[in-house]
Parts: C-alpha cells; sequence; structure tokens
C-alpha cells in the first residue's frame, strides 16, 4: 500500500504557519512601488528577500510587525522565521507580466492523471503524486501564484517522495547538513552557520512540493569572533631633526705694509 502523506493548509492568513514552508507560497501580498506597508504577525524572528532590487522587508524593533517597502514592478520571494517554523510569501509590486499559469496546468494534469483543479473564489487542487515526472511538473505550476498552499491536498507514494529527499539531501550536504523522512516529517539535523540555515531553508522550500513538516535539529555555530588587529610591535619614536647652523668664514684681513726702507 503506498504511503499517503496529507498537506492541508487551514491555517491564518498573517501567521507563520507551524509547518515549513513548500510550493506553492503561503500568501501572495501586493505592494506599490516606492510605498511601505506594515504587516502585522503573530510571531517573527527574522525574515529574508529574495531579491532587494524588488522589494526589501525588515521586523520593527520590540514588535512583531513588518515593514515592506516596494522598489520597483516584479515579483520576489519573502522567507519568514519564527519559534523554528517558516513559511515563505510572494511580494508582488505593481502589475508585472502576467503568469503563463494555463499551459502549465496543462502539463501537470498529463503528468498527475488524477488531478483536479478548482479556480475561482474557492481555489483547490488535489492530486496524487506518483512519480518525479508528476513531481516535476507541479513543481512548475505551483512557482506561479495560481494557487497558495492552504488550496491543495496533495497524495505521495513512495517513489516520489524518495525521489523529493534525494533532491533535498543533495541540496543539503554541501551545508554540513542531512535530512531524512520520520513519519511524515523532515528532520533536518547537522551544523551550520546561520547564512548556510538560512540558504538551507531557501532550498527546502525550492524543491519540495506542497507542505513538508519540519523537525529542526540543526545547531547553528556560533559566529567567529572578529580578527584582531595584527601588532605592529612597540612604536619607534624619531628624533626631530637637528638644526645646524652653518656660520660663513671671517673676511679675510688686508697684508700690513711695511714700513720704511
Amino acid at each position: 500500500m503506498p504511503a499517503r502523506m496529507y498537506f492541508l493548509g487551514a491555517l491564518l492568513a498573517l501567521l507563520v504557519p507551524a509547518v515549513a514552508g513548500a510550493w506553492p507560497v503561503d500568501m501572495v501580498l501586493p505592494l506599490e512601488a516606492g510605498k511601505e506597508r506594515f504587516q502585522k504577525l503573530a510571531a517573527v524572528d527574522w525574515v529574508e528577500v529574495e531579491d532587494a532590487s524588488v522589494a526589501t522587508a525588515e521586523v520593527l524593533p520590540g514588535t512583531n510587525e513588518l515593514l515592506l517597502t516596494g522598489q520597483k514592478e516584479g515579483r520576489t520571494l519573502l522567507l519568514l522565521f519564527a519559534e523554528g517554523r517558516f513559511a515563505v510569501w510572494r511580494l508582488t509590486v505593481g502589475n508585472p507580466p502576467p503568469e503563463d499559469v494555463s499551459s502549465k496546468l496543462t502539463s501537470a494534469r498529463k503528468a498527475c492523471p488524477d488531478l483536479k483543479a478548482t479556480q475561482g473564489a474557492e481555489r483547490s487542487l488535489t492530486a496524487t503524486v506518483k512519480d518525479a515526472s508528476c513531481r516535476a511538473a507541479l513543481l512548475e505550476m505551483l512557482r506561479t501564484d495560481a494557487y497558495v498552499a492552504r488550496e491543495l491536498e496533495l497524495t505521495f507514494e513512495v517513489p516520489a517522495l524518495q525521489e523529493q529527499l534525494s533532491s533535498v539531501v543533495a541540496a543539503l550536504q554541501p551545508l554540513g547538513l542531512t535530512a531524512n523522512y520520520s513519519g511524515a516529517g523532515l528532520v533536518v539535523t547537522g551544523t551550520a552557520s546561520r547564512e548556510d540555515w538560512h540558504r538551507a531553508l531557501w532550498e527546502l522550500f525550492r524543491r519540495s512540493v506542497g507542505r513538508v513538516p519540519l523537525e529542526d535539529r540543526v545547531e547553528l555555530k556560533a559566529p567567529e569572533p572578529a580578527a584582531a588587529v595584527p601588532d605592529a610591535g612597540p612604536a619607534v619614536q624619531v628624533e626631530p631633526p637637528v638644526e645646524v647652523e652653518i656660520l660663513s668664514p671671517p673676511p679675510k684681513k688686508p697684508p700690513r705694509k711695511k714700513r720704511g726702507g
């Protein structure tokens, strides 16, 4: 009997969700170029924007509020982390060109024969992810804004789940991390710098379809101390130059004249 994993998105839009993010995004947030938007969250430790030339985000000190600023027209992703959990939002600035959803949905239907998708006010997508080709087609389609995570219900069979795990492991190994499934959850272990852990979370999102409950067992390395300035040794005192006065030789006296004879 195939192993089945169900990912249901019954989440409040403004909370960092209790499970790890994966395609599609958790929500799409519109912004205007040159304007700021404040967004209140239940909890947030840090955020990171994929492309800061499109939009920027910062956590206001002492609050759980984000300051989002649109920079130029386009789309980018925002990763949010809180209490061992993360989510990913799409930030859409202005009116970027529409995405090609229909052809990607058609490809996904061919690769995943039981896929059912509805549009409109009550969007939803259900599918059985049987193999690598179905997973790849869903990844392409779910990278668009056609659906958000809470609108999906996916069932994974073992070959597709193993293929997804292999992709995640390949991305995490260079960062010194390992991953394996424990039940329906993905356990990530190892020791990494804070920068590499951020990279690992991006990789988990980009390589996964549907929600993947994350068990975070990563130990963060302590920041390396700042390099000490080399000791130049004792200071060498330089004596000021000695001024020497050069005296002109005394004038020569004229020879005395002899008297007489």
